[in-house]
């Protein structure tokens, strides 16, 4: 069955024929139907070479094929003369074919000559090419007695090859007595002939076995010359020549090729030294995309010769001593090649038609015509028929003028020969396509409607759309003469069934086609590029839009690679998306999502780039050392996708904390080559490591060991301080130096201290610790404070004197004259009178103020007692604060005392005073209890009243949406906490907003909102945990529980037998054995 495809490539055929005006009326097709009852002439679809060389040990095949209907019948002529293939026994012609068979026993020889083959039916006779059959032969060398050849060294030699002749001729190769090929170079080469050449002898030269070998292709024989014996006659100094020319001979010489062939020119030169060649054309320059230089630049080879390669092409042969030159003029002549070849004419009866025959050629060829066979000049006189040198016009042909026509162009290199049949026929108009075909299209895309046909005459085509109206063409539509149907843009309204019919004067003939437009497949959510870290799970997107009514999948590749799926593997996909979980580096590449159905497709990709931790730098390196430096060079790792920003260097040493690694620097990303720092007296190893957005590399192998010489310290302890633990000590205390600080053994501390602002000599102490006491000091003075370490190799730098203070005692005076002023419902000023610095013992912190709410002036309200503090930090004349954050309406007490860092003074006279009234807090509760028609609402007073309560202030309004009714306002007295509002209807829904009173003003706001009226039983919007009902019922639920608990507890210990073996890890016995009192004995089996 035809293909939409090979439909589509035949309309494309017929289009081209039918638009040439020169070509035949009728494109006859392939179809098999067709091909079966239309007569045809014959036509040679197979052949042998005309140049024919066979083996003689082989059968001998001439081919000739031939098709046509009725089949043709073959016959032979043999150097222009009939062959009777019959009286000939050796020789058999195959069946349904022209090809003969001649066997290979007697003399090939006696078969040699030229063949033609005849393929002839009623309709006319076709001839292949005149095959000139030739048998290979590959003679023996001539039996010669070669005389040793005697040369002087540095002259030039020439060995004669002189191969035997041979049909084809043979390949030539110059060999030794052990079989080894004799090398070739500059000096010593083999010509195009066969030749060996010697550009000039030496005395390595001389050889008793040169021989020339000649290999038959045919026989796959190689044919071996007497070896030649060389004798060379050495000299001293050998003389330096000018080049000259072994081949060609002379200065000029005439070359000619045929085109399309290869040319071969060479130049071979003798001269001491061993000259170059060089090439050139007269000019020009050479086509360097067909030339080959080889041979050691003696020959030239231009492959496929063109008129272009005509020209003067120049070798040059040089040394230092001169040069010589030899011109080839190249002259390019052309077997017969085609220009237009004739090609088979099919018409119906009175149509017109021509046959066309141009070829060309150096010289120009000759044209002759012959039909069926016979030069055209013999044939019967036909009125339908003109011959014009190179055409053949038909005119009104019939029935009889089928034939085959032959067109020979030839000239002296060579001819060419075409059959061409003229064949007349009529025939009904037939459908060549499938019936009733379905075709499917994307929406706005260019469809073709195909409707191959077949007639003679060439049947007129028309297309209608669901049976109505006129022929399609134009606009929207465009036939093409082939009969296809062209809509340019397909829509939905282009869907139905469209019928394309096919008339001549001999009938008509009709196919249906159906149309359906549907949605293209679009990718509408595509994957998007990722770079993602190494173990993280990622996703791709493919979402796809398709028409309903085309089932679509969706499949995915990796770099142009189908991925599989599992129930276990890391990739997941659905409808939608690509999950690819726990990625690691092998995950990178290119993902595409293909989403197709029968008729399209759509395709989107995205890069997934995985990232990771770098791996570690590698080949560390020391150099350029130093007392306190030295150079560390590292070669990167693999960056896993990701840049390295920076790289650490860490250092481990094996005397203070070996195994331990610690960082010394960081560097930035492009460096790779770094002077580290050093400290003295340091065994040091060191490693690096990589550092990218994802993290760090594993460590660098370490590096080699570099030990830096010692050194007194160079930096002095830091953190020294003062202080005191007790009110007659000071501890003196600093931070211990780095193990890299100690630049050399024994590192100890040199701690110098004095009073401040007196004479009095240091006081010294050298000791390994980091903490020194001095005792019986006075309170609270202070004292001037220095250090230095040292080691074996000397002192360090001596620090910048610090302050340290002596132990703080206890303040031994309190404030005075504690009082308070504008006093209000939540602060109070207060105000005191300051202690003597003296009398603080330390370093004054602060005044501390400690305070207690110690009633509130509402009665039986409890109130929290806790005692709070508050700092005051001032060292004014007449100092004063302000406390905040007090209850209104209470009493409260404080009292103050002065601070110092340790410790706390006496107690200053304790303050009375009274907050005034405030705002009260919100309602302790504000709940709303609802009925069908009423709204019963409840409270309690604020758990804060922060004063005399006077009152309640309810505000409401009705709730629509987001839409809020008027407000109106409810005032009740202190001891109303309830109030019952009629419902205007039962969906009416309110807001509420409740707040208590006092002569202070309204105090915070609790707001509710009524709920949704529902056909349930009204629920009162209180907790029900918090019912005692409820508590009392759970009560009762658990101690039944536990009641029947202790039954079964009891009920399953009375009269349980378990008796206890010596051996409890041996297994149960299958069957147990009950007792009579119906307990079960378990039994362990031995």
């Amino acid at each position: 069955m035809w293909t939409q495809r090979r439909w589509a490539a035949l309309a494309v055929l017929s289009i081209i024929s039918l638009l040439s005006e020169e070509a035949a009326a009728i494109e006859v097709p392939l179809d098999p139907k067709i091909q079966q009852e239309l007569k045809q002439p014959p036509t040679i679809v197979k052949q042998s070479l005309k140049d024919y060389i066979v083996d003689p040990r082989d059968n001998i095949i001439i081919e000739c094929e031939a098709k046509g209907n009725p089949v043709p019948t073959f016959q032979w002529r043999r150097n222009g003369k009939f062959f009777n293939v019959g009286k000939d026994p050796r020789v058999t012609m195959r069946s349904r074919s022209g090809t003969l068979e001649i066997r290979s026993s007697g003399k090939p020889e006696d078969y040699e000559g030229e063949y033609q083959c005849f393929a002839s039916n009623n309709l006319g006779t076709a001839i292949s090419n005149k095959i000139l059959l030739r048998v290979s032969k590959s003679p023996l060398w001539p039996k010669e007695v070669l005389e040793p050849v005697t040369v002087r060294e540095g002259s030039p030699l020439v060995l004669a090859c002189n191969p035997p002749p041979g049909l084809p001729p043979p390949e030539t190769f110059w060999m030794d007595s052990f079989i080894m090929p004799i090398a070739q170079d500059r000096r010593v080469s083999m010509g195009l002939n066969g030749d060996l050449f010697f550009s000039n002898v030496l005395a390595k030269d001389a050889k008793t076995d040169y021989s020339c070998n000649a290999r038959f292709e045919f026989t796959h024989t190689i044919q071996q010359k007497n070896p030649y014996t060389l004798k060379v006659q050495t000299m001293r100094n050998i003389p330096e020549t000018q080049p000259t020319f072994l081949s060609p001979t002379g200065l000029s010489s005439t070359k000619m090729v045929l085109r399309g062939e290869e040319l071969l020119l060479e130049c071979i030169a003798a001269g001491v030294p061993t000259p170059t060649i060089t090439w050139s054309k007269r000019g020009g320059d050479l086509p360097t995309k067909k030339v080959r230089i080889g041979n050691f630049e003696k020959t030239l080879r231009i492959l496929n010769v063109s008129e272009e390669d005509i020209g003067s092409y120049t070798c040059m042969a040089s040394n230092r001593i001169g040069s010589i030159r030899h011109t080839v003029e190249v002259q390019v002549k052309a077997a017969p090649f085609w220009l237009e070849k004739p090609i088979n004419l099919v018409l119906a009866p009175d149509e017109s038609g021509r046959l066309v025959c141009r070829a060309n050629g150096s010289p120009k060829p000759t044209i002759q015509w012959l039909v069926n066979g016979e030069p055209i000049e013999s044939s019967l006189p036909n009125p339908n028929r003109r011959v014009l040198d190179d055409t053949i016009i038909f005119e009104t042909v019939q029935f009889e003028s089928s034939a085959v026509y032959q067109c020979n162009a030839s000239n002296e290199h060579g001819y060419l020969l075409a059959n061409a049949f003229v064949s007349v026929l009529d025939m009904a108009p037939r459908m060549l396509g499938p019936k009733n075909q379905l075709i499917k299209v994307i929406e706005n895309n260019r469809t073709f409607l195909e409707c191959p046909f077949f007639g003679s005459p060439l049947p007129l085509l028309r297309w209608f759309k669901n049976g109505l109206g006129s022929g399609l063409d134009g606009g929207h539509y465009r036939l093409y003469h082939n009969g296809t149907l062209e809509i340019k843009q397909a829509r939905t309204e282009d869907q139905g069934t469209y019928t394309c019919v096919a008339s001549n004067i001999l009938g008509k003939m009709e196919n249906q086609v159906r149309l359906e437009v549907k949605e293209p497949t679009r990718i509408v959510r595509a994957p998007e590029h990722k770079t993602e870290p190494r173990g993280t799970t990622v996703r791709f997107d493919c979402r796809v839009k398709h028409d309903p009514s085309l089932p679509a999948t969706v499949t995915w590749l990796k770099d142009e690679k189908p991925l599989s799926f599992s129930w276990i593997g890391r990739l997941k996909k659905d409808d939608e998306s690509l999950t690819i979980y726990n990625v690691n580096p092998d995950d990178g590449g290119t993902y595409t999502c293909t989403a197709k159905t029968e008729i399209d497709e759509d395709t989107a990709s995205a890069r997934l780039t995985v990232t990771g931790r770098p791996d570690p730098p590698q080949d560390l390196e020391l150099s350029d050392p130093s007392a306190r430096s030295v150079r560390l060079t590292w070669v990167p790792g693999n960056e896993n996708n990701s840049p390295v920003t920076h790289f650490l260097v860490q250092f481990e040493e094996d005397r203070w904390e070996p195994g331990k690694w610690q960082n010394l620097s960081i560097y930035d990303w492009n460096l790779n080559s770094v002077n580290l720092q050093l400290s003295p007296f340091v065994n040091y190893q060191f490693r690096v490591i990589a550092i990218n957005a994802v993290g760090q590399s594993q460590p660098s192998h370490p590096s080699a060991r570099y030990q830096t010489s010692g050194a007194p310290p160079d930096v002095v302890p830091s953190g020294l301080k003062g202080w005191g633990s007790k009110k007659n000590n000071m501890e003196i205390t600093w931070q211990a130096m780095q193990n890299t600080e100690r630049n050399g053994p024994n590192l100890r501390y040199v701690l110098s201290w004095r009073r401040k602002d007196t004479e009095e000599e240091w006081n010294n102490i050298t000791t390994a610790k980091t903490k020194h006491v001095v005792h019986n000091t006075d309170t609270y003075v202070p004292y001037e404070i220095k250090i230095q370490a040292v080691n074996d190799f000397g002192h360090g730098p001596e620090s910048n004197m610090v302050i340290g203070y002596s132990g703080e005692d206890k303040p031994s005076a309190a404030p005075t004259d504690l009082r308070v002023s504008k006093i209000n419902s939540t602060k109070v000023n207060i105000h005191w009178e300051p202690v003597e610095q003296s009398s603080v013992n330390g370093e004054f912190k602060e005044y501390k103020l400690y305070y207690w709410r110690e009633a509130s002036l509402i009665k039986g309200l409890k109130v929290n007692k806790t005692k709070l503090q508050k700092g005051f930090f001032t060292t004014a004349e007449h100092p004063s604060g302000i406390l905040t954050e007090l209850y209104p309406y209470s009493k409260y007490k404080m009292y103050m005392v002065v601070a110092n860092r340790e410790h706390e003074g006496p107690q200053s006279n304790t303050v009375e005073f009274y907050t005034k009234e405030g705002e009260p807090g919100a309602p302790k509760y504000f709940r709303i209890l609802r009925h069908t028609d009423v709204v019963h609402l409840k409270w309690d007073k604020p758990l804060e009243p922060n004063g005399v309560l006077i009152g309640y202030t309810l505000q409401y309004h009705t709730v629509n949406g987001t839409q809020a009714g008027e407000r109106k306002v409810q005032s009740f007295p202190p001891n109303v906490t309830e109030y019952v509002m009629n419902l205007p209807h039962r969906f009416t829904r309110f807001k509420f907003f409740l707040a208590a009173r006092t002569q202070v003003g309204a105090g915070e706001v609790y707001a509710v909102e009524s709920p949704h009226f529902t056909n349930e039983a009204y629920k009162e919007q209180e907790d029900i945990a918090t019912q005692g009902w409820f508590i009392g019922l759970m009560c009762a639920v658990a101690l039944l529980v536990l009641i029947l608990l202790i039954v079964c507890f009891i009920k399953r210990s009375r009269g349980g037998k378990y008796p206890v073996r010596e051996k409890k890890d041996l297994p149960l016995d299958p069957v147990d054995h009950k007792d009579q009192d119906g307990s079960f004995d378990y039994q362990f089996r031995k």
